[in-house]
Formats: structure tokens, sequence, C-alpha cells
């Protein structure tokens, strides 16, 4: 292999392989002096590519984990099990990770020869995954192509379904895509309309980029998200929860990924949990996952709401009589000094 470029590549390739490569082999494999090797793998090293050495009849060359990630070069069959998981990730985002896991889809199916574009597709559309979320479905090609427009900086129209059912004609210039709570939306300058809009990409049909490329405008808030989700919360009804749990604070934002501003410390062993959902059942199942004793505050529905959930688990765990027993023991529950209700466990 003379062509130098080619042969660091295809070096860095092997590398990356987790394993000793003796000197001697990779020489057969490149078709070059184990001299060369040497001098190659110096140039990865000014390349600020880590390629640690050990000497000995069992030593070689490997990667070490270095400041930055080197380019991946993946065989065919590790790039479609990237981006096959990379698409079920953006089906059902996974919390802090939902904007990276697109940007990497987005990327991968950029360079993706047409060949393997088809497996992908292909093991997309068989899988299914059980973390599917209450979520509706979004096509990742969607995504993948409005996250393409965020990146150039380009116009982009699309058919777009209101609440109510309608259908219209958007050209807009995407800013930014917001995973929050269980859906994915696009924050975009919507150009008919003279205004900011937010989108529900499980909404958007047939994106198509316009090849216009346009300078950046001032958003409505540097925080996207932040801007996204105040949106909502003005544009439905929703409920604010307030809650005593009793486990210590830094438990509770573990376990639920909550922002620490969500979460204040009461003593070491409890704290307060500010919450809001468009649902009740939404409220409720971050509040039982917990798996800890809380008393409810507000809002006033959801006290009643888990006492209905509960009376239905015992009956289903075949126990009637233990659903006197815990309606009989509601009826005696006195609310605390700050108006909240003490959920009885069940």
């Amino acid at each position: 292999m003379s062509d130098t470029p080619a042969r660091l590549l295809k070096l860095l390739s092997l590398l990356q392989t987790p394993r000793e490569w003796p000197g001697s082999e990779l020489a057969e494999r490149l078709g070059v002096s184990p001299r060369t090797i040497r001098r190659d793998v110096d140039r990865l090293r000014e390349l600020d590519y880590p390629v640690l050495a050990t000497m000995g009849a069992v030593g070689g060359y490997r990667l070490a984990a270095g400041k930055a990630m080197p380019p991946l070069l993946l065989d065919d069959e590790e790039a479609v099990a990237i981006a096959v998981g990379l698409r079920m990730a953006a089906r059902t985002p996974v919390d802090g990770m939902e904007d990276a896991s697109v940007r990497a889809l987005a990327k991968l199916e950029q360079v993706l020869p047409s060949r393997l574009r088809y497996r992908v597709a292909t093991l997309a559309a068989a899988l299914v995954s059980m973390l599917t979320g209450n979520g509706p479905s979004v096509d990742p090609q969607h995504l993948t192509v409005l996250a393409g427009a965020v990146a150039n900086r380009e116009r982009l129209r699309f058919a777009y379904q209101a609440g109510d059912g309608s259908e219209t004609g958007r050209l807009v210039e995407p800013y930014r895509l917001v995973a929050a709570g269980r859906r994915w939306y696009l924050l975009a300058y919507d150009n008919d309309r003279d205004d900011w809009r937010t989108f529900r990409v499980d909404r958007i049909g047939d994106p198509r980029p316009t090849g216009v490329r346009v300078p950046p405008r001032e958003p409505p808030e540097q925080d996207a998200a932040a801007f996204v989700v105040d949106k909502l919360y003005s544009s439905a009804p929703t409920y604010e929860m307030l809650a005593t749990l009793h486990l210590p604070a830094d438990q509770v934002v573990r376990r639920l990924g909550t922002a620490p501003g969500d979460v204040q410390p009461i003593d070491e062993h409890s704290c307060l949990l500010h919450g809001r959902a468009d649902t009740l059942e939404w409220l409720a199942a971050r509040l039982l996952l917990l798996g800890c004793e809380f008393q409810v505050h507000e809002p006033p529905e959801l006290p009643a709401y888990l006492r209905a959930a509960g009376a239905r688990a015992i009956r289903a765990a075949g126990g009637p009589g233990e659903v006197d027993r815990l309606l009989a023991d509601d009826r005696d529950v006195s609310t605390d000094s700050g108006g909240g209700v003490s959920v009885p466990p069940t």
C-alpha cells in the first residue's frame, strides 16, 4: 500500500479494534515493512492520536483514549448497527441525549452508501422498541432532514397538521430541535407569518430543504428548550405539582433526571419536588417510580387519582378486602400544616 494517506486511514482503522497489534502483523496487513509501520505510528502521534507501544514478545501497538474523538472508521455491519440504534433512540429520546442522538444520526446517514441506507431503513421498520413511552411516533428520517436544515441554516418547506386536523404548507427557517416531555418539537421562524413558531415533529409531513441558506436570526430566547416548554405550558392546560418526598434530594435528581432547580432539600432525608405536566397520569407515574413515601400538596386532583389507581392495583392483586381497608384509612387521612394530603402506600 504505497498511498500514504490511505495507509494511515487503514492503520487507524486497525488500531481502533480493542487489542494489541504486533508491528509485524500490521506490516503484513498493510503490505509494508515494520520500519514503515513505525514511521506511520509517529505520523499518527503527530496528529494527536494517542498510539501506545509496548515492548517485548507480546507487545505491540494500540490506540488509547485521548483528548478528542478520532474519526471512526466503521465497516458495513458496524455502520448499520449504529444507525439502527440511533434511529431507535430518536424515536424514544433519552433525557440528556436526545439532541446528540439526532445530530449523530444526521451525520452518519449523510455519508452512508445507498446500499446501507436501504438496510438501515429495512431493519428499523422491522424493529419495535419496548421503551416506546406514551409519545407519538416520529419518523427518524424527518428528524435527520430537520437536523440538517438546522445545521445548514437552510429554509425548509413541509406540510403541517394542526391540532384541529387542518393542514397547511409552511416555509420556515429552522432554529432548533427540542425534545420536551414525550415529543419532539421544531422551533423555527415562519416566513409566511413573520413570527417564531413551535411545530410538533410528529405532525410534520414531507419536509424538503429548499437549498436557500439564510443568515441566522436572533432567537426569541437563548435557551430554545425553555422557550418551547414555556410556549407549550402557556397554550395547554397543565397541572402544577408540589410534593414532599421522603428521599434525599440527590437521589431524586438521579432517579428522575430532574433539573436541580425543581428539587429543594428539606433535610438530609427529604425534599420538596416541584413539577408540572399536562396529565395527572404523568405526575403520578413520576412519584410512584421513586419508590419512597410522599405527601402531595398540589394539585388537589392528584391524591384522588392516586387513591383510585392504588385501589385498581390492589384489586388486580386479588385483595378486595384491602381495598375496603384502604378506603377506610383514607377517610381518616388528615391534611398537614401545608394543606398536603398524605397518600398511604399501596
